[in-house]
């Protein structure tokens, strides 16, 4: 079934009900996904007075070509479908609600004399998986208790029926030490060890009251029946339940199941801290940075933050405490912001970690900002420049045996790659491979630009190449009239010298310095740039070639079809109805005749 689409010129159409909106681009790519409780009141804010939106939301609302929505009954199931496309599409201006790397679980295998095994690879016919864990001595020392409370095998046999029964399998080193129970050879039936099992289900959901009055219940049956050596066992697991307990952070048992989260932030991103608590105990932390787009308010982000952590973490809380009042009700939950008592210092501890985490990434960003800073001062005394060299540009030539020459500008700013910034060069007046043309060509284009537009100009300008490339772009400079304003340097790749204007000797950076490996990094990057971009041109000319072969295809045809099916080989692969729908019923024969 095929979805309505809208132009922002229609917004006024939209439905004034809850449900869930969706931005497409010229090229028809999902940019954004957003919920409303009134769709047309939310979506034609976007395209009213641009004054009250940031930058990027303005940037946004440029690039829409289309929209579409669905309704919903409510503005949870709006939440939840909102929560749905982002993660399936991950839009481009929308928060990415993941996490790059991979924590390990704890498995129960699904087999017979079940095991319980850390992975980190997660497949649903292997077994039940409990976690992730973000900390791995809390898995390990959950594991260690498992180990002292309940002896399993370690073997990966596979201990059928009929393999026990016929004596295929002998005990080992685990069941003469104590750490088995011997089920390969019979010495364990499986009634009793999927006993141990349910307790250990138990143990990785948290619940540890269950096991604690299991344990004493076996405790005082063996004492009753003067078993006291089994007494004794029970008594040293219930001991060492006790001291998992103390390291783990009891608040109040009466408490009961929660989760909670604390969230601080600025114009630049929201820090998450989420506490999910079991039994009064918890049992599971972590703390996570989400980088705003568009300048989201945080009772926009905190709700899908709430059923992310949710579903990645198997809760199964029904109260939910949070440091923000939410505008949403989240079906089945209770969301509290609670005022007094145990609760409210759950809560300030999840705001304090939030915050804690917050200023560790600021102290690194800080640190790693005077490192690129205390690089920029060698440079600068290597360079012996006058200021400081905080904005660097840097331009490179590619061009192979002289067909499609290209050119790339990279920019630094303090230090690091100011990507927004890089520009790409088609030669347009140079023919042939002529280096140090093309690269007067691209400096002048460039200063001349800026001059005209009144930007700023950069503190150091950087040239890939030697004497050649640095005094063509010198003449550029003086063209445009700005010479002698802007330090400019050349740098030779072969032996790393770098040239200075109208000085035929090279100077030598120390080859472990770190000015001269940030001028590396630099140039470096601008031939990379420029390579990528040297290939994509390439690449698509010989798609152009290969289409304009055909009599009667002419430029127009070509770039609809370029534009749509990305490449020739997509295009030959189309039916002629498909092709016929973009170029119509005459050239669409014209081309699968041509490839018949």
């Amino acid at each position: 079934m095929e979805v309505t689409r809208y132009t922002p010129k229609d917004v006024r159409s939209l439905a004034k009900q809850p449900g869930v909106y969706r931005f497409y681009n010229q090229q028809g790519e999902l940019i954004y996904v957003g919920k409303a409780k009134d769709l047309r009141k939310r979506v034609s804010s976007y395209f009213g007075n641009s004054k009250q939106h940031n930058l990027k939301t303005r940037r946004m609302v440029t690039e829409i070509a289309t929209i579409e929505y669905t309704i919903v009954n409510s503005e949870y199931e709006a939440l939840l479908l909102e929560n749905n496309l982002i993660k399936k599409n991950q839009p481009r201006y929308n928060i990415l609600l993941k996490d790059g790397r991979t924590y390990p679980y704890i498995c129960i295998t699904q087999e017979r004399f079940p095991r319980v095994i850390p992975t980190r690879k997660v497949s649903p016919q292997l077994g039940q998986y409990y976690g992730p864990f973000t900390d791995l001595r809390a898995m390990y020392r959950i594991l260690s208790l498992i180990k002292q409370l309940y002896p399993l095998r370690t073997c990966a046999h596979n201990l059928s029926e009929k393999s026990v029964t016929t004596g295929k399998f002998k005990v080992c080193l685990e069941y003469h030490i104590g750490n088995c129970k011997g089920p390969c050879e019979g010495l364990q039936d499986e009634l009793s060890y999927n006993q141990d099992i349910g307790q250990i289900r138990h143990l990785l959901k948290g619940n540890l009251g269950a096991i604690n009055k299991d344990l004493k219940e076996r405790m005082h049956q063996a004492s009753h029946a003067l078993a006291y050596e089994e007494a004794q066992a029970c008594k040293e697991k219930l001991d060492a339940l006790t001291a998992y307990q103390v390291k783990s952070l009891v608040i109040n048992p009466k408490v009961g199941d929660l989760d909670v989260f604390g969230m601080v932030s600025d114009k630049y991103g929201a820090f998450v801290s989420y506490l999910q608590i079991k039994s009064g105990s918890i049992t599971f932390t972590q703390t996570v940075e989400l980088k705003k787009k568009l300048d989201e308010a945080d009772s926009e982000l905190l709700p899908l933050v709430i059923l992310n952590f949710r579903e990645k973490y198997n809760s199964e809380a029904k109260e939910v405490l949070t440091n923000l009042p939410l505008s949403i009700s989240i079906d089945t939950l209770s969301l509290i912001v609670p005022k007094i008592g145990d609760k409210k210092k759950l809560v300030m501890l999840a705001v304090k970690n939030a915050l804690f985490f917050k200023k560790e990434r600021f102290t690194k960003n800080e640190q790693y900002q005077k490192k690129a800073n205390k690089t920029l001062v060698l440079l600068q005394q290597d360079l012996q420049l006058q200021h400081l060299p905080l904005h660097i540009e840097c331009f490179d030539n590619s061009n192979l045996q002289g067909s499609h020459p290209v050119a790339s500008m990279v920019c630094f700013k303090h230090g690091k790659p100011a990507k927004s910034e890089y520009r790409h060069f088609n030669i347009k007046t140079v023919t042939g491979p002529d280096d140090f043309a093309s690269m007067r060509e691209v400096v002048h284009r460039r200063y001349k630009r800026l001059v005209d537009e009144k930007q700023d100009l950069p503190d150091l300008i950087m040239i890939d190449g030697g004497k050649g490339q640095l005094s063509a772009a010198v003449t550029a400079l003086k063209s445009v009239g700005i010479y002698g304003q802007v330090p400019i340097i050349g740098i030779a790749k072969r032996l790393e010298e770098i040239y200075y204007p109208e000085d035929p000797y090279p100077m030598h950076i120390s080859k472990q310095a770190a000015s001269l490996k940030l001028v590396q990094q630099i140039r470096n990057e601008a031939h990379r740039f420029a390579i990528s971009f040297h290939r994509n041109k390439r690449s698509k000319t010989s798609l152009q070639s290969e289409l304009e072969a055909i009599p009667g295809v002419g430029p127009q045809t070509i770039r609809k079809l370029l534009l749509h099916f990305k490449s020739v080989k997509n295009i030959k692969e189309a039916s002629e109805e498909t092709l016929a729908k973009h170029i119509g019923n005459k050239k669409a024969a014209l081309l699968k005749s041509a490839w018949a």
